[in-house]
């Protein structure tokens, strides 16, 4: 006997009349029916779960923004690098060269400074590694005689004993430890330049869609303005790349003049790694001179000292003169703020931190006239 379809006929029964009553609505509807009331947003349990979904979110994003922070430092320095030399590729572009040809052109042109710094630093390196062997018997027998300089500094300091502790027993170890420390560091530093050097390949070639792609993220409405204000930042970011290898050529054609004259060795070689150091806001000059001033003193002390004198004057009138006058008309950033946001930058990020700062400022400057302080007048 069949058992009825009623709220007393058991689970059997009431799941086929809630078969039957899906049939008539399938048949009503012509399809899978209607949709039933939505859910109360204002409900404690969906605001709940919906707080406990947004702060999983944000905790997953910031630990992920954390576990791939060197690599997003990277990224945004090869945007920063494409970006500065986007000017560039658009005048190739203007003039009839396709984009990738644009794009080899300067390829082709930072490989050749590359190679030319390479070229330059390979013998002098050599000749100063060879020199240092054929001296080296010389300098031990120095410190052995105690009637020389060295020699009283050895005997006062035991500078012989404690170069041999560390060249035997534990000290060989921590100074392996300390070379292959130091190789680790250099296979890292140069994986990532040239990690930076394909992605900005890349970027400079696909730089119109980037932009395009950046502007499509805004509202329609508001996309006009949003593409102004991004097209003056893309502006001042190849501004400042542009000023920046204007000081540095000059930074680089000065050391070269001032070590021909007074006969410092390589003058090529150093200036070129001056003119690369001044490339770093602030401090890459003074590393730059330090240099020079130490290889100065081969020469003679005076010389070294007369040195230390030009870079001194050199830094205060790139302080004061020459950035003043090429980054305040290239990004419109005060001497005060790019010293601050460098130092700022620099703390934050390191060297990477201390490229990007002035940019960054100008940035910051920017939408604070165009958006920030239009609104707190009008109230």
């Amino acid at each position: 006997m069949a058992v009825p379809a009623q709220a007393g006929g058991g689970p059997g029964g009431g799941l086929e009349a809630d078969i039957r009553r899906a049939e008539a609505l399938a048949a009503e509807t012509g399809g899978l029916g209607t949709p039933g009331r939505p859910l109360n947003r204002r409900s404690p349990f969906f605001i709940g779960m919906a707080a406990a979904a947004g702060v999983a979110v944000t905790v997953g994003l910031v630990e992920l923004l954390i576990s791939a922070r060197s690599v997003l430092i990277l990224i945004g320095l090869a945007l920063f690098v494409a970006v500065g030399l986007e000017p560039l590729a658009g005048w190739l572009t203007r003039h009839r060269v396709p984009r990738w040809g644009a794009v080899l052109a300067i390829v082709a042109i930072g490989a050749g400074l590359v190679a030319g710094f390479f070229a330059l630093a390979i013998p002098a390196l050599v000749t100063q590694a060879t020199t240092l062997g054929h001296h080296l018997p010389g300098y031990l027998n120095t410190l052995e005689n105690h009637n020389s300089t060295l020699g009283r500094l050895n005997q006062r300091f035991h500078v012989q004993q404690r170069l041999t502790g560390m060249l035997s027993g534990a000290g060989a170890s921590s100074v392996v430890g300390g070379v292959l420390g130091a190789g680790k560091y250099v296979l890292s530093a140069v994986s990532s330049v040239i990690v930076v050097a394909v992605l900005v390949v890349y970027f400079l070639a696909a730089m119109p869609r980037i932009r395009l792609f950046a502007y499509r993220l805004a509202p329609r409405a508001r996309r006009p303005r949003v593409i102004l204000l991004g097209d003056e930042i893309f502006t001042k970011v190849s501004g400042f790349l542009l000023g920046n290898i204007v000081t540095s050529i000059i930074a680089g054609f000065g050391t070269f003049a001032w070590m021909l004259a007074l006969g410092i060795p390589y003058p090529a070689l150093l200036g070129l790694f001056v003119a690369l150091m001044d490339l770093i806001p602030v401090i890459g000059s003074t590393i730059g001179g330090v240099v020079v001033t130490l290889v100065a003193l081969t020469v003679s002390a005076p010389v070294a000292l007369a040195t230390l004198g030009f870079y001194v004057a050199y830094r205060l009138a790139e302080d004061y003169l020459l950035v003043p006058r090429v980054m305040g008309h290239t990004v419109q950033v005060s001497a005060v703020v790019s010293i601050v946001a460098v130092l700022i930058g620099g703390a934050l990020m390191g060297i990477i931190g201390a490229l990007v700062a002035i940019p960054l400022a100008a940035t910051a400057r920017l939408l604070l006239e165009e958006l920030v302080f239009p609104r707190l007048d009008r109230d």
